[in-house]
């Protein structure tokens, strides 16, 4: 199914948009960002911390990918995950991940970057791929075990 939004109204810091089924939606300046996460809700590209660890613990072989920069990544990062950055991802990620049906779980800072790249790897042939929602942030905010 194909997700296209159509803007009806734009004002000063305000933009509402009219959705694939016909809903009306008020997005104030925050619309373009809102309306990615929104089609990639939809189209089930975004999962839990829950959902990450049920996927991790019934899959050995299911791959946590933190899609940040170097810098971020050398910062700190999910203690099991594996670093392929954004920038380099659709020239390496076919290397580092030969099978398209891997199973991968990117995440970011936020939640934003990895989605967009979980949504370019789904473009590439893999189709077993997710984001997680919240990133970083969240995986730190639910006590993840982390390493530096």
């Amino acid at each position: 199914m194909e997700f296209t939004f159509k803007r009806i109204y734009r004002g000063p810091l305000k933009a509402v948009l009219l959705d694939w089924a016909g809903t009306t939606m008020d997005y104030g300046c925050f619309a373009p960002a809102v309306v990615f996460m929104e089609v990639f809700k939809r189209k089930g590209i975004e999962i839990t911390i829950e959902e990450a660890r049920a996927r991790l613990a019934q899959n050995p072989k299911a791959v946590l990918l933190d899609v940040r920069e170097d810098s971020e990544w050398e910062k700190g990062h999910a203690r099991e995950a594996v670093h392929l950055g954004k920038g380099v991802l659709e020239r390496d990620i076919e290397k580092m991940f030969p099978d398209p049906g891997a199973e991968l779980i990117m995440y970011c800072g936020g939640g934003y970057r990895s989605a967009l790249t979980a949504d370019v790897a789904r473009r590439m042939g893999y189709h077993n791929v997710a984001s997680l929602i919240g990133g970083y942030k969240a995986l730190v905010q639910a006590g993840w075990p982390m390493s530096a």
